[in-house]
């Protein structure tokens, strides 16, 4: 992700609109549409919660991850680019001026947005006006139809959020993830959650002949764990060796792993402490 100055990167490019913070499915198929009518870039804003109060939370995937090279075959053989707008900078913008902003500061040829989309100060445009803006300067705009969530039922819908109508979002991935319940992670997400971890040094180390199993503090993760639990068929994934299949057990300080492999630890040493990829599959029991 770039943090910006970008007429020049961005001109001529089709702009997907959204908080991209769990690029789950319904953000894969916004940049899919992109890349359909030209070259494929993700708009999001940064500092959103910092200036609206939210309370601080882990993102939940990690700023160093590279989901979007993996849609890549989706859309056109080039992955999307994530360019990043201090949220600071477009709070007070009318829609008319924050349309304005995208045609002539950033030079865009074109834009795409779900069908909920709100935009402007306090989020008074909708997708109909976006299409008439974009019009008046000259972009095209393409509305597409949400993503719905195949097993919505009454425990997944927000009755508090008015824009929830069964659609796949960053909330379901959170609560599915507060729950534990990684097939429906998975779903959501089109892939595993990847916990990425920069782990420094392993507590509890021990090495049998057949395993080795070794600890590390929560604070090492960079981004959003499931619940706190055991959780089977996980894969450990740094540099370019082959994923190495692992159990993992999380609880309220550390997160603990298993593996088949005796010689894991040694070699993840020996490269410098690499970002350390961990997918984590299907939860067996959950801690109460």
């Amino acid at each position: 992700m770039v943090a910006v100055s970008f007429s020049l990167l961005l001109s001529g490019g089709i702009v997907a609109l959204g908080k991209f913070n769990a690029l789950h499915i319904g953000h894969k198929e916004l940049a899919i549409q992109a890349s359909k009518v030209g070259i494929p870039y993700l708009l999001s804003f940064v500092g959103m919660a910092e200036v609206l109060g939210w309370e601080p939370r882990p993102p939940t995937v990690a700023r160093c991850d590279r989901v979007l090279s993996s849609w890549a075959p989706n859309c056109g053989n080039a992955a999307p680019k994530e360019f990043q707008v201090q949220f600071t900078s477009v709070r007070h913008l009318s829609p008319m001026e924050f349309v304005e902003k995208l045609a002539k500061e950033l030079a865009v040829c074109g834009v795409v947005a779900g069908e909920n989309y709100r935009f402007g100060y306090k989020a008074v445009g909708d997708a109909s006006e976006l299409v008439r803006l974009c019009d008046e300067f000259g972009m095209a705009a393409y509305i597409i139809n949400s993503v719905m969530d195949r097993h919505q039922d009454a425990r997944n819908m927000n009755r508090l959020d008015l824009k929830d109508r069964g659609q796949v979002s960053s909330t379901r991935v959170r609560r599915a993830l507060a729950k534990g319940d990684m097939e429906y992670v998975s779903e959501l997400l089109g892939r595993p959650h990847r916990l990425l971890s920069m782990i420094k040094d392993w507590e509890n180390f021990t090495s049998t002949s057949s395993k080795q199993m070794v600890s590390a503090p929560k604070s090492s993760l960079l981004n959003l764990p499931p619940k706190d639990g055991f959780y089977e068929n996980c894969a450990l994934l740094f540099g370019e060796h082959e994923p190495v299949t692992c159990r993992v057990s999380i609880d309220t300080t550390h997160i603990h792993l298993e593996m088949d492999r005796v010689d894991f630890v040694d070699e993840y040493h020996s490269r410098n402490s690499q970002v350390l990829g961990i997918e984590c599959c299907k939860s067996r029991v959950n801690f109460a």
